[in-house]
């Protein structure tokens, strides 16, 4: 479960028909929140957010989601306090 779930991907689609400009790469998605790509992909990794398409075009992110996101900070934990990207560490005995 991510912290800033995407809308219904219906509604989504429906955003697109009416023109609606909801829709952006990795890149649009970092300018929107003012970071670097990489911390986009440090916050799908981390279950912040969820890319709404995922393949080999490459990923494609809720904007007004990625927005949120960005207006909640660093106040965002992972379900595991324990994991990063390097994985989960081991707890000393």
């Amino acid at each position: 479960m991510v912290a800033y779930p995407n809308p219904p991907l219906d509604e989504i689609h429906f955003a697109q028909v009416e023109g609606n400009d909801d829709i952006g790469d990795l890149w649009e998605a970092a300018k929107i929140a003012e970071v670097k790509p990489g911390t986009i992909r440090v916050w799908v990794t981390r279950g912040k957010i969820a890319p709404i398409l995922d393949g080999e075009a490459g990923q494609y992110f809720h904007l007004p989601t990625i927005r949120r996101a960005a207006e909640g900070g660093a106040k965002h934990r992972p379900a595991d306090p324990a994991a990063n990207s390097r994985g989960p560490h081991a707890h000393a005995a």
